[in-house]
Parts: structure tokens; sequence; C-alpha cells
């Protein structure tokens, strides 16, 4: 019967592995959004633009723009916590299967 889980169980590994990076490849995305301000910043204009440079700066900085996941800005520290608790919740689950099914201490029948 658990010979028959396997495809099912890899298959979600990879599919849990594969919604992390997109999650990564996101939060990328908002971290890449905080560097646009000084690059333009930094670039010049010509002479009296550095006031209308400034407004633009301060638009950009203002609409905080980034990747939002329910309206809140996801940020790769978020994605590492997330995947930190999902990491714990996984090794307390197998912790728990191993103890339940074998209480011999033969752990060979869960492989």
């Amino acid at each position: 019967v658990r010979a028959a889980l396997v495809p099912n169980v890899v298959m979600g590994i990879l599919l849990s592995f594969g919604i992390l990076y997109l999650f990564l490849l996101a939060a990328n995305i908002s971290e890449k959004c905080n560097r646009v301000p000084p690059l333009v910043n930094a670039i010049d204009f010509g002479p009296g633009t550095v006031r209308d440079r400034q407004h633009a700066v301060d638009y950009i900085k203002s609409s905080v723009a980034g990747f939002y996941v329910f309206g809140v800005r996801l940020t790769t520290g978020m994605v590492f916590k997330f995947m930190y608790a999902c990491c714990v919740a996984v090794l307390g689950f197998l912790t728990r299967l191993a103890a339940s099914s074998n209480e011999a201490g033969d752990l060979t029948s869960l492989f």
C-alpha cells in the first residue's frame, strides 16, 4: 500500500518546491522595486530638472510597488519564515508518523 503512495508523495513534494520557488521569485520582484528610487535619483536629466526628479522619486517611494498577497507586500524574509514553518510542520508530521507506525523501533518499513 505504501509503495503505491510514493508517486503521489513525490509529486506533492515537487509541487511544494515549485510553489515556494514562485513565492521567492515574487519576493524578488518586491526587492527589486526597492532599488528603483535610488536608480532614478542617480540619472541626470539635464539642468533644471532636479526638482522634477525629486518629485518622481518621492512618487515612486510613496507608491510602495511590489508583489502583494492578500494586501500584504511579499518580501524575501516572509518567504523564508514561511519555508521554515513548513519544514518544522513536515518534520513534526514525519516524526509523529514514524513514532505511531513503528513502536518497536524498526523504521525500515517506512521507506
